[in-house]
């Protein structure tokens, strides 16, 4: 099987962590996830992701971990989650949602009450040891 290959960033900001919902009528519509999205041909994955945070969220960020990459299928086909922790980089503009329909800042133990997008469900697993 084909692993379309998505950057995802868990930007923290002190006992929290940006959640954005996916708007209704887009695939997983109405989901929680972490923000990311595909890479593009010959794009490293720390470009795609700091890419795709310009483009969806036009802000800018610094790269602390990267987490292990996470495969999941779903029924149009399978994606290769590759997380990375963030924080803000100085002086960037705050997140807005210009794709997504809601942006949040959640606490860890709060993530139970947010209906993930299956494949952000093992991030979470993974986020636990630097939770």
């Amino acid at each position: 099987m084909h692993f379309t290959s998505v950057v995802c960033a868990i930007i923290r900001r002190e006992n929290t962590f940006l959640l954005a919902r996916r708007p209704e009528g887009k695939r997983l519509g109405g989901f929680w996830e972490f923000p990311g999205g595909k890479i593009e041909p010959g794009e490293s994955a720390e470009a795609a992701l700091h890419r795709e945070l310009a483009e969806e969220l036009g802000c800018a960020v610094v790269i602390t971990h990267t987490l292990s990459p996470v495969e999941h299928v779903y029924e149009w086909g399978g994606i290769r989650l590759i997380p990375f922790v963030c924080e803000m980089a100085a002086g960037s503009a705050e997140p807005f949602a210009h794709e997504h329909s809601a942006l949040e800042w959640a606490a860890f133990e709060a993530f139970a009450r947010y209906d993930f997008a299956p494949a952000d469900v093992p991030v979470i697993e993974l986020l636990k040891s630097i939770a």
